[in-house]
């Protein structure tokens, strides 16, 4: 029997300048306006404001030099996530295989729904439609045969377009698009390749596996070379109960002082313990990745007999994890851009977590001191339950923020794995 090609059946939804929208949804005064949300730095900012060059990440300071008459917003995150889970409600209408990636966007198989709605490109324009006039909000629409095509379709339609990629164009269309528009190319990466002259998905194309993995690493490497070569394999899994709970950090180019660690990791475990907390959930495994300087990046794990989701016995794994990891000589390893911590092999906590420290110097005091750590734990969540996040910390994480990002937009902008 003869398998017949489905088509562009993989959509991925994406709502336009998400968090400048809202603000423009919940004051109709500032729509048409160049606005930004936040103040020393711009968290998001609209199209109208994308005109004059803002983007998410630049300081105040510059943005309003390059639009003076930009309008700066404080941010509404409880509204962020009704309106971002309204618009998920809106996809599983069509839909039950919708995998959320994020508060704004999402990937939707649409195979088994064709024949109740119709094709791809008349279900991505109802999505659309259905989004504008219900909930008020402008999203664009990319439909392929993959999600890395569809991703990317979904960037050139914006903003609030739809585009579909036939499978006859595909390599038409992918080939002379920029290399900044694949998943894993950012800003240094994009650099890296127009050194040797790639500037388009097809000129990345042409690159032999063996260059791109001594360019990029072998992870990264074989990833996007597959990618530009439209291989993409990846199926819509619809999203479960987490398998995972992490946080991570990128700061530019640093020494790794003990102090400056201490406190990145104390701010990540103390971001993945609370979370794990809120939901009822310990993890046994705990993973910490570095990225160095030069781009490369490892990981170190440790998976212990009981489950953790205390903020200080996930972050003095995390350390000792780190610094095993950066006691390796290695000359690409002077400076570190990079530290992420994720817990994984979760389980329902139980009443009380008697955690263990990686190696405890007194094990008959363990218990007692995991105790302690459960308490201060609890009493914290409590405050911030009912005062806010910045109500109340540890000292280490509290007195170091090292960014002016509200805690409220972190916690939306990540997503659990």
């Amino acid at each position: 029997m003869i398998e017949v090609d489905p088509g562009p059946t993989i959509l991925h939804a994406d709502l336009d300048a998400f968090y400048a929208s809202v603000e423009q949804l919940l004051h109709p005064e500032l729509r048409g306006k160049p606005i930004a949300v936040g103040g020393g730095v711009v968290l998001a900012c609209s199209y109208e404001a994308k005109r004059y060059g803002v983007s998410s990440g630049m300081s105040g300071n510059k943005a309003k030099q390059l639009c003076p008459n930009l309008q700066f917003v404080g941010g509404h995150f409880k509204e962020y996530q009704r309106l971002g889970d309204e618009v998920m409600a809106v996809l599983h209408d069509f839909t039950p295989m919708v995998q959320r990636i994020s508060i704004d966007e999402a990937f939707i198989d649409v195979t088994g729904s064709v024949h109740l709605f119709g094709p791809p490109e008349v279900i991505g324009a109802r999505i659309r439609e259905r989004v504008r006039t219900d909930i008020g909000l402008p999203i664009s629409v990319g439909a392929a045969r993959t999600k890395h095509l569809a991703k990317i379709a979904s960037q050139v339609a914006k903003p609030d377009g739809l585009v579909v990629v036939q499978p006859h164009l595909e390599t038409e269309f992918l080939h002379p698009l920029p290399v900044g528009l694949m998943w894993g190319i950012g800003p240094v990466t994009q650099a890296k390749l127009a050194e040797r002259g790639v500037h388009t998905i097809g000129q990345l194309a042409e690159v032999s596996p063996e260059v791109l993995h001594s360019l990029l690493g072998k992870a990264l490497g074989g990833k996007v070379g597959a990618l530009a070569n439209n291989d993409d394999r990846r199926k819509v899994r619809p999203n479960g109960r987490a398998g995972s709970v992490g946080a991570q950090s990128a700061f530019g180019r640093r020494d790794p002082e003990p102090e400056f660690v201490r406190q990145v990791l104390g701010h990540l475990a103390d971001r993945v313990a609370g979370r794990l907390r809120a939901k009822l959930r310990a993890g046994r495994t705990v993973t910490v990745r570095i990225r160095f300087a030069g781009m490369k990046a490892i990981t170190r794990s440790h998976t212990g007999r009981l489950p953790v989701n205390s903020t200080l016995t996930l972050t003095e794994i995390a350390e000792r994890l780190v610094w095993g990891a950066l006691s390796q000589p290695s000359e690409e390893r002077v400076q570190i851009s990079l530290l992420a911590i994720s817990v994984s092999n979760l389980v329902d906590q139980a009443s009380l977590q008697l955690e263990l420290p990686l190696e405890p110097d007194n094990p008959e005091s363990a218990g007692d001191v995991a105790a302690a750590r459960f308490a201060i734990d609890h009493s914290v969540d409590e405050v911030r339950r009912r005062f806010g996040r910045s109500a109340v910390g540890y000292a280490s994480v509290t007195l170091s923020e090292h960014t002016s990002v509200p805690e409220e937009f972190r916690e939306l902008a990540e997503h659990e794995l």
